[in-house]
């Protein structure tokens, strides 16, 4: 880490609502630390970043993943399925097939692929753990993240009642005592999760689904649980109408109204989807605080619709930006996240639903809030160093008038030219220089043969 001075970048996208949005001049980095913005003359030996004909943004920060799914990208069986079919034919045919090797290589082709696109902060929720495994995914997903110099956040996940689905050859779903889960939770806290404002890892309590993986009396234990060890709550909620159904069927409830009796709202609280949510719903998340992680391209894929992203945010709610997992979303990066926000919203609700700034505020300031992270998300002097240069050197931006909002309104492939997280530069010239591209293609493709074939013997066996 040595201080740097970013200079002559067309334009800066500061994260910030409003007029402050947009910043000019040069940035200076000294430590981890942003110092200064303006016009400015490098000083005697100060590093200087050429940032000419490129846009400057704060780090992305992708709140909510599923980094195991990165080895299960366009699974046939699953491709034209709706959620409930397609979580039985993908991420719960194949869960057991997921080892630690392949879980390490399913991680790295992730954190790649965001940190690439402009990430420098991931909130991963891993939701299988099972007594059949021999190493703890925990470990394995903050190990891989730290070679990658990202913010890590491990929301661990879990069910303590598992869902059963029609056919014999789906391994029993993994389930797990409460006290064991807790228990489990509370050892990856002591092991991994740093509370300061500038901290690299962090641990999150998340059960996979309040509606389906847990018993309603657990709720209120897990809730108090997480604050008691000064973490925070996250989960899945309101994907589709599937989740409201259940919850007005058991409970008589809508599902927000129904977590809000047993302690699962708050500002520290965030919930990935959230695309059925009435009115009263989204006044209840504004007033609490409680986050949204705007999934746009894994909801389109999979049909469930688009989140009313656009009111919570007019609602002064907390909004931020994530691609989910890559198993129902084959361009898990987070540019592509951007323009599918900025577009999909524009097409079903008019082109006054959201400008391109908003969403990148989503991706940033709002991210940064979802995940507990004071420091990071702006571009402002004593924020954090977090942050990425985004070249336009490719011909889908030649000819746009504001160039600066290039990298949002443009989609396509990202050239980073540089990113830096508390200062450290972690992609040089679209690169990650310590990985080798062609050897993870080569472990990505042995590892999906391996993990494909018993499931491809057992389509053949069932057609003899």
């Amino acid at each position: 880490m040595t201080d740097f001075l970013i200079k002559g970048a067309l334009g800066i996208l500061t994260g910030l609502p409003g007029a402050a949005a947009r910043a000019e001049g040069d940035i200076r980095v000294r430590g981890s630390v942003i110092a200064e913005i303006g016009s400015l003359a490098a000083l005697p030996g100060e590093r200087v970043v050429d940032a000419s004909g490129a846009v400057v943004t704060p780090g992305l920060v992708n709140t909510h993943h599923h980094l195991f799914q990165s080895v299960l990208k366009a699974v046939p069986a699953g491709m034209n399925e709706a959620l409930a079919a397609w979580l039985r034919l993908v991420p719960y045919s194949y869960w057991d097939s997921i080892d630690e090797a392949a879980l390490r290589v399913s991680a790295t082709i992730g954190l790649a692929e965001l940190a690439l696109s402009g990430a420098t902060t991931v909130a991963d929720h891993h939701y299988f753990f099972s007594d059949r495994y021999d190493f703890d995914p925990v470990d394995v997903l903050f190990e891989t993240a730290e070679q990658f110099g990202l913010r890590f956040v491990l929301a661990r996940g879990g069910a303590t009642r598992g869902r059963s689905f029609d056919g014999d050859r789906i391994a029993p779903l993994p389930v797990e005592p409460l006290d064991r889960m807790i228990a489990s939770v509370e050892a990856a806290v002591k092991r991994w999760h740093d509370p300061s404002p500038t901290a690299m890892r962090r641990v999150a309590f998340a059960p996979t689904t309040p509606t389906f993986s847990l018993h309603e009396a657990e709720l209120q234990e897990i809730a108090a649980g997480a604050r008691a060890m000064g973490v925070r709550l996250h989960s899945h909620l309101s994907e589709n109408m599937d989740y409201v159904d259940y919850t007005l069927a058991n409970y008589g409830k809508r599902p927000v109204h129904w977590l809000a009796e047993h302690g699962w709202l708050g500002p520290d609280v965030w919930f990935a989807h959230l695309v059925e949510c009435e009115e009263d719903e989204l006044h209840l998340l504004a007033e609490t605080g409680t986050a949204m992680a705007h999934c746009p391209q894994a909801n389109a894929r999979l049909g469930s619709g688009i989140a009313p992203t656009d009111r919570l945010h007019a609602l002064g709610g907390t909004v931020s930006l994530a691609v989910d997992g890559a198993a129902a979303n084959e361009a898990a990066d987070m540019v592509s996240a951007l323009y599918a926000a900025f577009s999909l919203h524009r097409a079903q609700k008019g082109v006054g639903a959201v400008n391109a700034e908003t969403i990148l505020h989503w991706a940033t300031a709002g991210g940064a809030r979802a995940l507990g992270f004071e420091s990071i998300g702006t571009i402002e002097p004593g924020k954090q160093a977090d942050i990425a240069i985004f070249d336009l050197d490719a011909p889908r931006y030649f000819g746009q008038h504001d160039r600066v909002l290039g990298p949002i309104i443009s989609g396509g492939h990202a050239h980073v030219r540089a990113s830096f997280v508390a200062g450290r530069q972690v992609v040089v010239d679209g690169r990650l220089p310590w990985l080798d591209i062609e050897k993870l293609a080569a472990d990505a493709a042995r590892v999906v043969a391996r993990i494909a074939a018993p499931q491809e013997e057992g389509r053949l066996g069932a057609n003899v």
